[in-house]
C-alpha cells in the first residue's frame, strides 16, 4: 500500500515537472519567437529570454541576426558573353513583422524570398553593360543590384544591408582576347611614346639649330656693323686729313704775294743767266750766245 502511494506520488511528481517543462520555453539573444497553437501562428512573439506557453504550443525561433550568403551565379553581358559572377548579400529580418514573414512564407525566406530577386536583378544589372564595362564598373553594379533587391524584399520585413560583388570571371576565349587586346593597347602605347620621344628630340635639335643660326646671324650682324663703324670712322679721318690739307694750301696761297714769290725766286737762283729766252707774244725761242 506504501509502495503504491509513493509510485503515485513520483508519477504525480514527474507528471508536475513534465508539464513544467512543456509549459517553459525559452528564445536565445538575437531571435523572435513565433508562436504556433495546433500549426496555427499566434498574433504576438516571444522576444530573448524566458516564458510560459500552454503545453499544446510550439515556438518557432527566427534569427533577427544580420546573416551573410555567398552565392556563385551566372549571367550574361549586352555583347553576349557568359559571366560567372561570385557575389555576397547581408541581410537580416525584421523583428516586428517576424511573425507576418514566418506565417506568409516560414523560415525559408531566403530560398523563396531573397535568393529569386537576387538572381533576377544580378541578370538584369548584368545585361545592360558590355564584358569590358563589367571589370571596371564592379562598384556600381553592387550598388545597382542593391538597390532593386531592396526595393523587392522591403514587403516582406527583410533587410538588405549590402550586396557586394566580389569575383567576376569570363570564359578562357574571351579572357584570352582580352589579355591580346591589352598587349595589343600596351605595345601601340609604347610605340606612340617612343615616336612622341622620337619627335620630341627632332624638335628640340631644330629649335637648336634655329637658335644657332639665330646666333651666328646675329653675331655677323654685329661684325659688319663693327666693320662698318670702323670703316666709316677711316673714312671720317680721311676726309678730315684731306680738309686740313687743303686748308693749309689755301692758308700758304694766301699768303703768298708777288713780292714774297720773287723772295722764294731769288732764295732758289743758282746765279747763273738763263742761256734762252722766250720773246713776249711770239713762239720764236732766241738763244743769247
Amino acid at each position: 500500500m506504501k509502495v503504491g502511494k509513493i509510485l503515485l506520488i513520483v508519477g504525480g511528481v514527474v507528471l508536475v515537472v513534465v508539464l513544467a517543462l512543456c509549459c517553459l520555453t525559452t528564445v536565445p539573444t538575437g531571435y523572435t519567437g513565433i508562436v504556433t497553437t495546433f500549426g496555427r501562428v499566434e498574433p504576438y512573439t516571444f522576444d530573448a529570454g524566458f516564458h510560459l506557453k500552454s503545453p499544446f504550443q510550439k515556438v518557432v525561433k527566427m534569427d533577427n541576426r544580420t546573416q551573410k550568403a555567398v552565392e556563385t551565379l551566372q549571367a550574361f553581358s549586352s555583347d553576349i558573353q557568359q559571366v560567372d559572377i561570385s557575389i555576397a548579400v547581408n541581410y537580416s529580418i525584421d523583428q516586428a513583422t517576424a511573425e507576418r514573414l514566418y506565417k506568409t512564407v516560414g523560415q525559408e525566406y531566403y530560398n523563396k524570398i531573397l535568393y529569386p530577386r537576387l538572381l533576377e536583378n544580378t541578370k538584369s544589372v548584368f545585361s545592360k553593360y558590355t564584358a569590358e564595362m563589367l571589370v571596371a564598373y564592379r562598384e556600381q553594379l553592387s550598388g545597382e543590384i542593391t538597390a532593386l533587391v531592396v526595393e523587392d524584399v522591403a514587403d516582406y520585413g527583410i533587410t538588405v544591408s549590402s550586396i557586394s560583388v566580389q569575383d567576376i570571371d569570363f570564359t578562357d576565349a574571351f579572357t584570352n582576347a582580352v589579355e591580346a587586346k591589352q598587349v595589343a593597347q600596351q605595345n601601340k602605347l609604347t610605340a606612340e611614346t617612343q615616336e612622341a620621344q622620337l619627335t620630341m628630340q627632332a624638335e628640340q635639335e631644330a629649335a637648336r639649330l634655329i637658335i644657332k643660326a639665330n646666333a651666328d646671324a646675329e653675331q655677323a650682324k654685329i661684325a659688319a656693323q663693327a666693320e662698318l663703324e670702323v670703316t666709316k670712322i677711316q673714312a671720317d679721318a680721311a676726309e678730315y686729313a684731306g680738309l686740313k690739307e687743303a686748308a693749309k694750301n689755301r692758308a700758304v696761297a694766301e699768303s703768298l704775294t708777288p713780292e714774297l714769290i720773287k723772295y722764294y725766286y731769288i732764295l732758289q737762283w743758282d746765279g747763273k743767266l738763263p742761256t734762252t729766252f722766250l720773246g713776249d707774244k711770239t713762239e720764236v725761242l732766241f738763244e743769247l750766245n
